[in-house]
């Protein structure tokens, strides 16, 4: 388990209020969403080869504004309302799944910077893994498996959240995989031009 790092740990009026805790991941999801230009990142989606069951592209914003709310409520009963608690240890493990809780956003908003933005699919695909380690230890934790915060409400907002990371890290690994890992410009009009040429 990790420690409480103060410096690396949203602050706990975040957790503490619900708004706040849904919000904050809400908009900075949003932010980076926008900061990675959505024009070219919906082209650089349509022109790399994807595995099968991929979705359309407009269905990634609704699925992340979504779980980056339910996260945020999770957040919020897991680590907000136990971190004034008075039980043995409730208060420490809750600060300590504040900073995983912060770790792990700060990897979530990593990944499209590093998959469109850098175009690093094997980079990306580091990140969701690490991101995947993490918020099921988070889950477990708000589940109450040894040590934990036991809010089950908590731990089942963390189910969907999984899911879809589980499904992400399957996209990443066909996009990888079905790419020779390099989805640069230069090779995506290499295999354009040679996709024409067979026409």
């Amino acid at each position: 388990m990790t420690t409480y790092i103060p410096q690396l740990t949203l602050p706990e009026q975040v957790f503490a209020s619900a708004p706040a805790s849904i919000l904050l991941p809400v908009a900075l999801g949003t932010t980076v969403g926008y900061s990675t230009r959505p024009k070219q990142t919906k082209e650089t989606y349509n022109l790399i080869r994807q595995p099968p069951l991929r979705p359309p592209p407009w269905v990634f914003g609704p699925v992340w504004t979504v779980l980056y709310g339910l996260t945020g409520y999770g957040a919020y009963r897991g680590i907000g309302l136990n971190l004034t608690s008075i039980l043995p240890g409730t208060m420490s493990v809750a600060r300590r799944a504040a900073t995983l809780y912060t770790v792990q956003l700060g990897l979530n908003l990593a990944w499209m910077p590093l998959f469109f933005g850098a175009r690093r699919p094997a980079a990306a695909m580091l990140d969701v893994l690490a991101l995947l380690g993490v918020n099921a230890y988070l889950a477990r934790l708000f589940f109450g498996a040894r040590d934990g915060l036991a809010d089950p409400v908590a731990g089942w907002c963390w189910v969907p959240y999984l899911a879809w990371l589980s499904f992400a890290a399957y996209l990443n690994a066909g996009v990888g995989y079905l790419n020779g890992w390099d989805i640069s410009d230069a090779a995506l009009r290499r295999r354009e031009a040679a996709g024409k040429g067979a026409q």
